[in-house]
């Protein structure tokens, strides 16, 4: 459970979609704000949540539903906010929700470096499976997990 009090998890809205990539451009430097605005408005199979407390976005967790199977896009939580348990309830949540709408299985991608990520994800139930090579930018591995 976080450990920050009034934090609310919820579906991301389209409006929402400034606040996500704020907290990308501080974090993962990933996707423009146009991918975001995509993702959240008109891609059918993408699903977006995002951790909020007053109104400011903490951090947000992203998925494609494919058939019965979760894809995680992204993962982010601002700076200040790292490991205080805001990743772990969003996820959690996700989680959840994709289940009920018939997700059984599900996977991502991670640093092979991100070691903080790789416990996270390995507590929450995902076994890596395989290794990706030179998979980012800069040539680094990304790790493979999935969650069945």
């Amino acid at each position: 459970m976080s450990a920050i009090d009034g934090l609310i998890i919820r579906e991301a809205e389209p409006e929402d979609a400034h606040g996500i990539w704020q907290v990308d451009r501080l974090t993962l430097k990933a996707w423009s704000e146009d991918s975001y605005v995509r993702e959240i408005g008109s891609n059918k199979a993408s699903i977006y949540f995002v951790a909020e407390k007053e109104d400011m976005i903490l951090g947000f967790a992203g998925i494609w539903l494919i058939a019965d199977e979760g894809h995680i896009t992204n993962v982010a939580v601002r700076p200040e906010y790292l490991r205080k348990g805001v990743a772990s309830t969003l996820l959690r949540h996700m989680l959840e929700n994709i289940k009920n709408r018939g997700c059984t299985t599900q996977t991502l991608e991670v640093r092979k470096s991100n070691m903080p990520a790789v416990r996270l994800y390995e507590g929450l139930g995902f076994v890596e499976e395989a290794v990706r090579k030179e998979y980012y930018d800069d040539k680094e591995d990304a790790l493979i997990f999935w969650r069945k």
